[in-house]
């Protein structure tokens, strides 16, 4: 049986800043530092017999990278395609709808 000290132990390993951060690349005077978006939850429970149990669940994705050249730090977020298409997509849909109804009077 998990122990709630051994889940809240795993929790707290799992959302460390070394999950977060990246290891920094140095290549040719550039340091790359990764970062992520990282969220979970987790719970837990038990009845009067001593039955119980628990659980914990984690997802990361890609936030950007900070990028250090000459002493000088910049931010470069990540970038989804799909969002960006997605996003595309729907100025499209809606400038058909607006030709379409203006083609009607």
């Amino acid at each position: 049986m998990v122990k709630v000290d051994e889940l809240l132990k795993g929790a707290r390993e799992a959302m460390s800043v070394k999950k977060v951060f990246g290891d920094p690349v140095e290549q040719g005077g550039v340091t790359v530092i990764p970062v992520a978006k990282i969220g979970g939850g987790g719970g837990g429970g038990g009845d009067t017999d001593g039955n119980g149990g628990g659980g914990f669940g984690l997802a990361a994705k890609p936030a950007g990278a900070y990028v250090i050249t000459d002493g000088e730090v910049k931010w470069k977020p990540a970038v989804n395609p799909s969002q960006r298409v997605l996003g595309w997509q729907l100025v499209t849909a809606f400038a058909i709808f607006v030709w379409w109804r203006r083609s009607r009077r």
